[in-house]
């Protein structure tokens, strides 16, 4: 039986009695942000609109944006990433489950100090893709011109972010490389790993 999402009280301010909202605009009030899905522009807008919100609300407030993505979208995660860099208040990362792809330069792109893992997350980082090989010869050279230029502009992010040489992480992403969160720790991908009990 689906359950969908669930429900919790929520008194407003000068009402007798609480209403029932949603539990994730409930968390969005408190300024917990949730990427638990595979990157698109949906949820990217959804993302955007609400840093801006929640940052010209508070700008003194951090916001906390939990990651447990697959990756997805370059364009689309670029887009959180730089709005993540954009607003006034500071947005801290959390790695929940697995940051792969896209999901993991959006972690990396929390505010240095404030980015942090999950004992059992994992971390993959690996080389932008793209699914659009259809149309003539011209047109794949253009998108392949198109993709080194993101896979430069991606691994430029990852050097300056973890502080590891370009051609260090170029190197690693050739291939898919994942990290424990301890891993991704030592690599510079998060600050710090929570403690587990």
């Amino acid at each position: 039986m689906p359950l969908g999402v669930p429900k919790v009280p929520f008194l407003v301010p000068g009402d007798d009695e609480a209403s029932w909202i949603d539990l994730y605009n409930r968390l969005f009030q408190e300024r917990l942000l949730f990427l638990g899905q595979e990157v698109n522009s949906e949820i990217s807008n959804q993302l955007v609109g609400l840093m801006v919100y929640l940052s010209l609300e508070d700008k003194n407030k951090d916001l906390y944006l939990f990651i447990n993505s697959p990756g997805g979208e370059v364009i689309s995660g670029m887009a959180i990433f730089d709005t993540m860099q954009f607003v006034e208040a500071e947005v801290q990362t959390v790695c929940v489950g697995l940051a792969a792809s896209m999901g993991s330069l959006i972690l990396v792109g929390g505010e240095i100090t404030k980015r942090l893992a999950f004992p059992h997350a994992w971390v993959m980082i690996h080389q932008p893709a793209t699914s659009f090989y259809e149309g003539q010869t011209v047109e794949c050279m253009l998108e392949a011109n198109e993709l080194l230029q993101m896979r430069r502009n991606i691994t430029n992010i990852y050097a300056q972010r973890t502080g590891k040489p370009s051609w260090q992480i170029s190197k690693d992403m050739e291939r898919d490389l994942f990290m424990s969160a301890e891993e991704a720790q030592a690599y510079g991908l998060v600050d710090m790993v929570a403690d587990s009990l």
